[in-house]
């Protein structure tokens, strides 16, 4: 049974400045911190590790956790800064055991509003993958994507990106000794619950390009959060002048939204397509650095009836990918309220498959999650152009009345 629990009430006015948070920072961040309330830097480094240990590995949120750091330390700590995460305003747990949190975060800038994203959770027995967001709304407009109808609203911070591993954390029992959740079904039989991260939320993460790779420092930092750079993948429609830069800089895995094998049409489904062209984005693959067999470049291609999924398009897609290691990843399109487009036919999405692997590459279909709660592929998008909405209409009926 779908299960949407509230966690906390809507804002209906601006509260306070919250405090600035440390969970989610860099090493680098975290020293800049020490030095803000007067640690002198030959401390710097031991009192980064204790935190980042209490933090990322023990997930503590309170200073008064921190039993090696001494009470004045972390009374000062305590003046200056938090452990928050991002405030949870909903859970939904589908009938599948997939996870979508609505979070909403500190207001901050030019935000009008305290600005929404999603982050879900997606268990298997012997795995559980977190699909994190990087933007709050997009700005690529990819016309079979819930999230491209919404509005880019600004970048997320290091800080936000990885408070969304730690809250998923949280939630689900994934610290040392913690409580696994109450509604535990399909958690991972492993120690750790989550064991992949996908930048496959909310956002363009190569817009977004220092941030991600900083929270990505973050997740994968070997005394802290331990994140294997192999178990993250960066999903991106194609900002190809960024792919490169990413492999030398962040080395993850990397995954690109194909989803057509003809210009044409790639320019109607991912406009961006119209800047970078699929040829160039292919060279820019076929030169990712750290590209090898066992290091192959995923191609996720959402199966669209009559529109993508012919077995012409099949071969065509098997020749434009010769060279490149790889693997295809057939998604059957999940619908959303207002798409114009329909998912292909069981059928013909094995008929698809079939050529690709004929060819020898691997094509798994991806088994759609948490349809029942919006949260499958191409379907997150958060609650605040409706609240935009739903604020405007109250204003004209009080404005009439």
């Amino acid at each position: 049974m779908l299960q949407t629990t509230p966690v906390s009430a809507p804002a209906t006015e601006l509260p306070p400045a919250p405090q600035p948070t440390l969970a989610g920072l860099t090493r680098a961040a975290l020293a800049n911190a020490l030095g803000q309330i007067g640690v002198p830097e030959k401390q710097r480094r031991m009192r980064v590790g204790q935190l980042s240990s209490w933090m990322y590995v023990r997930g503590v949120r309170s200073f008064d956790d921190m039993t090696d750091v001494s009470k004045d330390l972390r009374s000062r700590l305590a003046e200056r800064f938090s452990l928050e995460r991002p405030e949870i305003v909903s859970e939904q747990v589908s009938i599948d055991g997939t996870r979508k949190w609505l979070l909403r975060l500190p207001i901050r800038g030019h935000d009008r509003r305290a600005p929404e994203i999603e982050t879900v959770y997606i268990p298997e027995s012997d795995r559980g993958t977190l699909c994190i967001s990087s933007q709050v709304g997009c700005t690529l407009s990819c016309s079979f994507c819930h999230t491209g109808t919404q509005r880019l609203v600004r970048n997320l911070e290091p800080h936000e990106i990885v408070g969304q591993i730690l809250m998923a954390r949280d939630r689900i029992g994934d610290w040392p000794g913690a409580t696994p959740p109450e509604d535990s079904r399909l958690l991972p039989e492993g120690d750790r619950k989550i064991t992949n991260i996908v930048l496959m939320g909310m956002g363009e993460p190569l817009y977004n390009f220092e941030n991600v790779r900083d929270a990505m420092e973050v997740a994968a930092d070997g005394d802290g959060l331990s994140m294997s750079k192999r178990r993250i993948t960066l999903s991106t429609s194609g900002v190809v002048p960024e792919i490169g830069r990413w492999g030398a800089e962040a080395g993850t895995m990397l995954a690109i939204s194909l989803h057509a094998v003809r210009d044409e049409l790639r320019d109607e489904l991912v406009p961006i397509n119209r800047k970078y062209p699929i040829k160039e984005l292919l060279d820019a693959c076929r030169n990712y650095p750290g590209l090898t067999n066992a290091r192959r470049i995923t191609f996720e291609y959402v199966m669209l009836e009559g529109i993508n999924d012919s077995l012409a398009d099949a071969r065509e897609l098997v020749r434009l990918l010769a060279g490149i290691p790889a693997k295809i990843n057939l998604i059957p399109f999940n619908p959303w309220p207002g798409s114009s487009y329909t998912c292909s036919s069981w059928d013909q999405i094995e008929r698809f498959a079939d050529v690709v692997n004929r060819a020898g590459y691997a094509s798994p279909v991806r088994t759609p999650r948490g349809r029942d709660i919006l949260a499958a592929c191409g379907q997150l998008k958060s609650e605040s152009e409706k609240l935009r909405a739903s604020e405007r209409g109250a204003a004209l009926t009080d404005g009439g009345s």
